[in-house]
């Protein structure tokens, strides 16, 4: 007898052991189940995907039919409430958010005394609640959807100081995975009540959860708050420069629009690229921020809509009415009408000739001998010296051959492509946009390393740098709003755009996607009557 009562002890112990190592093994399954989730929820970044995550592991660790989730709102008057986010329910097949948007933190509810007393609230049959319980579950809900409510839990989130930022709730634990319970008989038969297990699984989700949610929100202020520098960027461009206010907003539409429509194309070197969201706001953000730079180019160069500097015409047009009168005042002692008549129409002429070339047009055959032939004659003034019709800058800024730039002035406004990248490179970018100043900074590079300001060619170049420059230099052409040149119709600037390419300036592929998926035709100047 003892040695059976021996080997009985013996047996005893091993099968304790045995209990004990798979309680062990159950406990370290939990936890790096528990630290995958953590991490998954850690790096959802997606709002609505996390929240779905967060119900969808609830349900699955507790083996319930339905979950959901409600997060802590409050309103001016400093009321607190949760508001249902997202509820889901295996035997209902989908999300449905009960007809009350709004349950109190209060002890009226097993949800809101959850939350009130910031303990988790185990209810093992929702229709026969304890006779001392304060809180009580309304009907509503089952009747509405044909469904029945048994056993639930209701666990508070709570953020690192103690505050709840939500509950999340798990309903009906069942014994079958696939049970429908739509019925009494269906809740009597397959839902049975929560554990101490499934509860402190769900404290501990809870907690992640609590973490994932606080991040979220950070990440989405952070969000908000560059979207709103960037748009306080863009302002800050139009009022510098009001000639081409719009001009960013245009930009960054019709190359978000131009690289969804790249993403269709079936054929070519870019049939496969795909965008991620993340990317697309990259994109737009750089499309927006691309001119940021002209705030630190001389707004006499930046608004220079003239040859001639500020003030230079004003100057040459006093300056002719003091030759005029000089010439009236010669003629009282030496010439007859006829010839006063004709010193003064040609004089007029060449008013009119230096007027005509102070605007921003490439210049006629033969006006620049004869602008030069003026600035030679020379004038008597007040105190006996002579001085020119036009002085050697006035010439200088005269004999332009188009455009309103000198090579100087070109360097200022071009130097603005610099400036965007030392301003954009000051600002601390999260990841997903570190690649902002690359893009904005270098859309005026081109293919054939003839660009600015780098001189970069060929893949040098990034595709969203790519979409920008085309996007960019179809709006300079065809916008109405530019005081130096007149809008190029839209086909027109297609075609500029197309000889660009096959000079191996522009992307060819860009271009002929812009053409053939119409992205231009979402572009304002596409519905100008003109175009």
């Amino acid at each position: 007898m003892d040695g059976v009562t021996e080997t009985s002890a013996c047996e005893d112990v091993a099968r304790e052991a045995a209990s004990a190592q798979s309680a062990l093994d159950q406990l370290e399954a939990e936890f790096h189940g528990l630290s995958r989730i953590g991490i998954a929820l850690m790096r959802e970044r997606d709002r609505k995907a996390l929240l779905r995550m967060i119900v969808d592991q609830a349900k699955r660790l507790t083996h319930s039919d339905g979950g959901g989730l409600l997060l802590a709102r409050k309103d001016e008057q400093g009321h607190r409430w949760l508001e249902p986010v997202l509820y889901v329910f295996d035997t209902l097949d989908g999300r449905f958010i009960p007809p009350s948007t709004r349950v109190p933190i209060d002890d009226t509810t097993i949800i809101g005394h959850a939350a009130h007393v910031k303990e988790p609230i185990v209810v093992a049959d929702a229709y026969h609640l304890p006779r001392n319980a304060l809180y009580h579950e309304g009907r509503q809900f089952d009747e509405e959807f044909g469904y029945r409510r048994r056993s639930m839990l209701a666990v508070p989130m709570l953020d690192q100081l103690g505050r709840v930022l939500g509950v999340l709730l798990c309903v009906n634990r069942k014994t079958v995975p696939t049970a429908q319970i739509t019925s009494k008989a269906a809740a009597d038969r397959f839902v049975i009540e929560y554990s101490d297990r499934e509860v402190r699984l769900v404290r501990m989700l809870a907690s992640q959860a609590a973490v994932a949610i606080e991040n979220a929100r950070l990440y989405a202020q952070i969000e908000y708050a560059f979207e709103r520098f960037v748009c306080a960027a863009v302002s800050s461009i139009d009022l510098r420069d009001p000639a081409t206010a719009g001009h960013s907003e245009r930009v960054a539409k019709l190359a978000t629009t131009l690289a969804q429509d790249l993403e269709r194309r079936e054929s070519g070197p870019y049939q496969n690229i795909r965008f991620t969201p993340s990317q697309m706001r990259e994109l737009r953000f750089a499309a927006l921020l691309h001119d940021i730079g002209k705030v630190a180019v001389p707004e006499a160069v930046l608004l220079k809509a003239k040859k001639l500097p500020h003030g230079g015409w004003e100057r040459i047009d006093a300056r002719f009415d003091l030759i005029r009168r000089t010439i009236e005042l010669e003629s009282c002692r030496s010439d007859t009408q006829a010839v006063l008549a004709s010193r003064l129409q040609d004089l007029e002429r060449e008013r009119a000739v230096v007027r005509a070339a102070n605007e921003p047009i490439p210049l006629e055959p033969g006006v620049a001998a004869e602008l030069t032939r003026i600035a030679e004659q020379t004038y008597e003034r007040v105190d006996g010296t002579t001085a020119p019709y036009l002085t050697r800058d006035e010439l200088h800024y005269l004999l332009l051959a188009s455009g309103t730039l000198d090579d100087r002035e070109r360097a200022e406004i071009e130097s603005h492509a610099v400036a965007t990248r030392d301003l954009l490179s000051q600002i601390p970018w999260p990841d997903d946009l570190r690649d902002v100043v690359t893009y904005a900074s270098e859309h005026h590079e081109l293919l054939d390393g003839k660009g600015y300001p780098e001189h970069l060619a060929g893949d040098e170049i990034p595709l969203m740098t790519r979409l920008i420059t085309i996007a960019d230099i179809f709006d300079a052409l065809t916008s109405s709003d530019r005081p130096y040149k007149p809008a190029v119709p839209v086909e027109q600037a297609l075609e500029m755009l197309r000889a660009s390419a096959a000079a191996g300036q522009l992307d060819p592929e860009l271009v002929e996607v812009l053409t053939e998926s119409a992205s231009f035709r979402r572009h304002p100047a596409a519905n100008q009557p003109d175009s």
